[in-house]
């Protein structure tokens, strides 16, 4: 089988699982480090005609990734796709079994097994509040039914704008801070928040600088996932008012 990812967690989970059949992946794709494969451009916007020079058996997409327009053609052109879109913890967990089935793996592999365990634990009573950032000018949160917001809601913090109507609201800074949040969760990816981009704009409140990896990606690094973010969680930084 000849597999290209146009999804960076994808790209990782099958490159560690069974890199044989990996042959293309997006210039996003950063792990494994030192991955060596054919590149074809963005997630958002493919080379699809070096996608098809590389005569793939399955192309691997995300809804949230990547373009419906692009399945859509890819689809024409008679290449086979998988499209995922999981929201939660546990889907994403299932949608990785069913994928690497998908490419005759037999069993799960022990980094899915190890993201099973490091889940398992029960979601605690109480959470905290939280703003969560993804992007800045203009400001981008998380939103309604995100994968992120599970996987935070399951750390003990809740998404203060899990109620919009949208999935990525642009929410204008006054209303971030009239949120009255207990904690701002800043993730370096898709947007590359630091000590020195972000908490400002939140003065007086404390500020998580999280892995946006470990957050937003669901593959190997599931497993270790929930132990790096609720470290990561508990050492905020706060920005003097």
């Amino acid at each position: 089988m000849r597999v290209v990812s146009l999804v960076p967690s994808l790209t990782e989970a099958v490159a560690v699982t069974v890199p044989r059949v990996l042959v293309g992946a997006t210039d996003w794709c950063t792990h494994p480090v030192g991955l060596d494969v054919p590149r074809v451009g963005g997630t958002k916007y493919p080379d699809l005609d070096r996608v098809r020079t590389l005569r793939p058996d399955l192309v691997l997409l995300n809804v949230e990734e990547n373009r419906r327009e692009d399945a859509d053609a890819l689809r024409a052109a008679g290449v086979p796709v998988l499209v995922t879109y999981p929201r939660t913890v546990p889907q994403a967990l299932r949608e990785l079994a069913e994928l690497l089935a998908a490419l005759g793996v037999p069993g799960e592999p022990g980094w899915l097994r190890a993201a099973r365990r490091a889940w398992a634990a029960p979601t605690p009573a109480e959470a905290r509040p939280a703003v969560v950032p993804v992007w800045r000018r203009p400001w981008v949160v998380l939103g309604t039914d995100t994968f992120a917001g599970d996987v935070l809601r399951r750390l003990g913090v809740s998404n203060a704008f899990a109620g919009h109507a949208e999935r990525y609201p642009r929410p204008a800074l006054a209303e971030l801070r009239a949120a009255e949040a207990e904690l701002v969760v800043l993730p370096d990816e898709p947007y590359r928040f630091t000590a020195d981009d972000g908490p400002e704009a939140f003065p007086g409140t404390p500020c998580a600088l999280v892995s946006g990896r470990h957050l937003t990606w669901y593959g190997p690094s599931l497993a270790e996932a929930p132990a790096l973010l609720a470290a990561q969680l508990a050492r905020p930084v706060v920005h003097p008012a």
